[in-house]
């Protein structure tokens, strides 16, 4: 009998969350996909619905959530038990 192997969950963004964090950050979707290392492309996906940012990207989203001082915990993240 095999055991199931436990995935790690990381945070879940959705796209009102994105787009609220630039708009609380003042930053364009250029300026966040420049600070992020991303595209703008990448950043308006995420703030209409058509992708999620995953993984580092999620990530490194609640580390500038925590900094830019935007209220917010995510889905998923350390402590959230839904």
């Amino acid at each position: 009998m095999a055991a199931k192997a436990r995935r790690r969950r990381g945070p879940v963004w959705n796209a009102q969350q994105v787009r609220a964090l630039r708009q609380h950050l003042g930053l364009t979707q250029e300026q966040m996909a420049a600070e992020m290392g991303t595209r703008q492309q990448t950043i308006s996906e995420w703030e209409t619905g058509r992708y999620q940012p995953r993984g580092t990207s999620a990530r490194l989203l609640v580390l500038i959530a925590e900094r830019g001082g935007f209220p917010y915990q995510a889905k998923g993240q350390e402590g959230d038990r839904d």
